[in-house]
């Protein structure tokens, strides 16, 4: 094909998406029937409510979404049929602290398959301007792409969780001593989660500011922890919440419960620390053994080298 013809069937495939972008959105700028509707609903009982009177949210996978809904739900569908694992998406949201729904997710890593789809396309695009010909392998490429860009959303929401984790690993000993010093000040214990969670900050600040408001709402202390003990991905946490939940229901010294959890904290870091370094012993010894080394055999040798240089005729 010529660049003409190329040129053509670009600005045609162009307009064809710009008309169909522009039809949807007039579409969906009109009034949704959730929003027309939930306002005068929303005090009657649950009983017979679907999840579709649900207002969709403003995020980027919902607007793409209502924009190509079809293509994109049914592509989710064959995702999801593919992969499977619902549960282990749902526990990673759950763990990643990540609103969002499984199909909602779905989306997204057909976004992301879609996106390194795009990009190996306009690689062999570029590519079959100077070099026509092999149609077929630029296929199997584009398809490598597009599996590529579904497992590396995956691969990132597993990363996310992993990284909330460590962040509430490094928070829990302090968060821990400071609910022990308020209890051991004469606080009950909601009133001394209610003072940590107002003046901490972080990923195991929100789990207690949802367990404080659970309390709150008139559910039990040792229920709200229990769930927390429950959702959580940690071994650490979950006995900690099963620990408080437990001083709770049967008046155990709640100070010395969070003081020796909070020391096993620290004891576990300490461990995986040490664990982690004895794994890495090889890792660690390559600056030393190709950096460090040969800087230090130049230094020792180079002086000689120049010596017998200058004194030989």
């Amino acid at each position: 094909m010529t660049l003409l013809l190329w040129g053509a069937l670009l600005g045609a495939l162009a307009g064809a998406g710009l008309v169909l972008a522009g039809s949807r959105l007039r579409v969906i700028g009109r009034p949704q029937l959730a929003t027309r509707v939930l306002p005068y609903v929303r005090d009657l009982p649950q009983v017979g409510r679907t999840p579709a009177l649900r207002v969709a949210s403003g995020s980027p996978t919902t607007a793409a979404a209502g924009v190509f809904g079809p293509v994109l739900r049914s592509l989710a569908d064959s995702v999801e049929r593919v992969l499977g694992g619902a549960a282990s998406v749902r526990r990673r949201l759950e763990r990643a602290a990540i609103d969002k729904t499984v199909h909602e997710f779905r989306i997204e890593q057909v976004l992301w398959g879609l996106a390194g789809l795009a990009i190996v396309a306009a690689y062999g695009l570029l590519r079959t301007l100077t070099d026509p010909g092999g149609a077929v392998a630029l296929g199997v490429l584009c398809l490598v792409g597009f599996v590529v860009g579904v497992l590396a959303r995956d691969h990132h929401l597993s990363g996310q969780a992993k990284s909330r984790e460590r962040r509430i690993l490094a928070e829990f000993p302090t968060v821990a001593e400071l609910l022990a010093l308020a209890v051991a000040a004469g606080e009950s214990p909601v009133a001394a989660l209610d003072r940590v969670v107002r003046r901490s900050g972080g990923e195991l600040s929100r789990d207690l500011a949802k367990v404080l408001a659970a309390v709150r709402t008139g559910e039990p202390v040792s229920t709200a922890f229990d769930q927390m003990a429950a959702s959580s991905g940690l071994s650490l946490v979950s006995r900690f919440a099963q620990g408080i939940a437990v001083a709770v229901e049967r008046g155990t010294p709640l100070a010395e419960v969070l003081h020796a959890q909070a020391a096993d904290v620290r004891e576990a870091g300490r461990r995986e620390l040490i664990e982690v370094a004895a794994r890495r012993e090889i890792f660690m010894m390559v600056p030393v053994v190709f950096v460090v080394l040969p800087v230090t055999v130049l230094f020792a040798f180079w002086p000689g080298v120049v010596g017998l240089n200058l004194t030989t005729p």
